[in-house]
């Protein structure tokens, strides 16, 4: 939610925010007109209370002989302020409603634009090259015994795989490294719900224009969450937090869940786009002043993986029309895949300015000791879907594949992935 005293200030950087997302803007002026109705909604609501419990001491001292007048007249008074606290309470929510149709703020900086205008800030490694036509990441999982894709459809549907024998234990080996590195970086791991409330949800903004593709269970009226980001945002609502030590960090490692609506016959080989990984995220809680500092810290902690992993990849600085609702500035990166000869999308780290906190009611306070909201952040650091590029970068002529010397220690030592007889 955006910030009410920036929309009463300035609502023109919110209208720049809404026509760089090509969102818009119109809701800007309905949300400053309600605004202005709630405030003076609110003000006569205030008014006649505070000349009801005025009138209240005049009854009480009344005479005798003066008093059913007064109660007469009290009672029409307090009809009149029970009328006006819910046309007050109506413009709160009216308010409220327009306010959630308007995405944070874009950070200074970020490209306008859509899906394609993305800036490359940065390429890292070497593009892998063969002297054999490569095999790609669902041939090579199959000739590892590594990725049924067959048995997943047939238990569960399209888009739904096994990952068994070595890739599961590769699975699990990337997720133990990146939650090893988590722990290194000061962050409290933390394995969560992958039900949620609509509340927490909703706080967010997972369930905009992109709900269609979040699964909803209407019996439990419960989601379940695409990202461990949704329930770790949740973990701090309504409170206050302590940041006089720094930021509160947490790895959250669960399932994750995304029903892809419109994605039809787009990357639908193999487990690049599937509707059910796993992901280690990581979360942050921070001050608004050194989100943006936090915000290059989880991108170096990412590069480091991949790094190690000897990903090639570039970093990219996401336009503004193809942010989420929540984020103000978002960098995706993007490994090599061979066999697409393409960069395909690994990670993404987003800072959340106050946007998910206003909304969850999440503060610290301040240096003038009042409560303020804080700054959430999230990141990838490990997920189902960067066996691809671990699998076709390091694969052989025979299909095998070297594993990177950094997952060797979580493969009891493992060197080389080598075919099976099949399952």
């Amino acid at each position: 939610m955006i910030d009410p005293v920036l929309l009463r200030n300035d609502p023109e950087s919110i209208k720049r925010s809404q026509r760089a997302r090509g969102k818009d803007e119109a809701v800007v002026d309905e949300a400053l007109a309600a605004d202005a109705a709630r405030r003076q909604a609110l003000g006569e609501f205030e008014t006649l209370r505070a000349e009801q419990k005025e009138f209240g001491g005049r009854v009480k001292t009344a005479p005798k002989d003066e008093k059913p007048a007064l109660i007469q007249q009290a009672q029409v008074l307090s009809a009149q302020v029970k009328a006006a606290e819910a046309r007050a309470k109506d413009a709160e929510l009216a308010l409220e409603t327009l306010a959630l149709r308007i995405d944070n703020i874009v950070i200074d900086g970020v490209p306008e634009g859509g899906e394609e205008n993305f800036v490359t800030l940065r390429t890292v490694g070497d593009q892998p090259t063969f002297d054999f036509e490569p095999r790609d990441h669902l041939e090579l999982g199959e000739l590892l015994g590594a990725i049924d894709m067959e048995r997943g459809a047939k238990v569960s549907g399209a888009r739904f795989y096994f990952l068994r024998g070595i890739g599961a234990r590769l699975e699990l080996a990337l997720m133990n490294m990146a939650l090893d590195r988590a722990l290194q970086h000061g962050f409290t791991p933390l394995i969560t719900p992958t039900l949620v409330k609509p509340e927490i949800m909703q706080g967010t903004g997972f369930l905009g224009e992109h709900a269609d593709e979040v699964y909803h269970l209407p019996t439990q009226d419960l989601y379940l969450t695409g990202t461990s980001e949704v329930a770790l945002a949740g973990y701090h609502s309504n409170e206050i937090l302590d940041l006089e030590r720094g930021a509160m960090k947490y790895a959250g490692w669960s399932t994750c869940y995304r029903s892809e609506a419109g994605s039809h016959g787009k990357d639908t080989r193999g487990i690049l786009r599937v509707h059910q990984f796993n992901k280690l995220e990581m979360f942050v809680y921070t001050t608004p002043a050194d989100a943006e500092a936090e915000h290059d810290r989880l991108v170096s902690y990412q590069e480091e993986m991949l790094t190690a992993l000897g990903l090639h990849y570039r970093v990219i600085d996401v336009a503004a029309g193809d942010l989420g609702s929540s984020a103000a500035r978002k960098f995706d990166i993007e490994a090599w895949v061979p066999t697409q000869d393409a960069y395909r999308e690994l990670t993404s780290t987003s800072n959340c300015t106050t946007y998910q906190a206003r909304r969850l009611s999440t503060r610290f306070r301040g240096e003038t000791g009042k409560t303020e909201p804080v700054a959430t952040l999230n990141g990838t650091l490990a997920t189902t879907r960067w066996l691809v590029a671990i699998l076709e970068t390091h694969q052989q002529a025979d299909g095998s594949v070297i594993v990177p010397e950094a997952l060797r220690p979580y493969l009891g030592g493992l060197e080389v992935l080598t075919p099976t007889t099949g399952v």
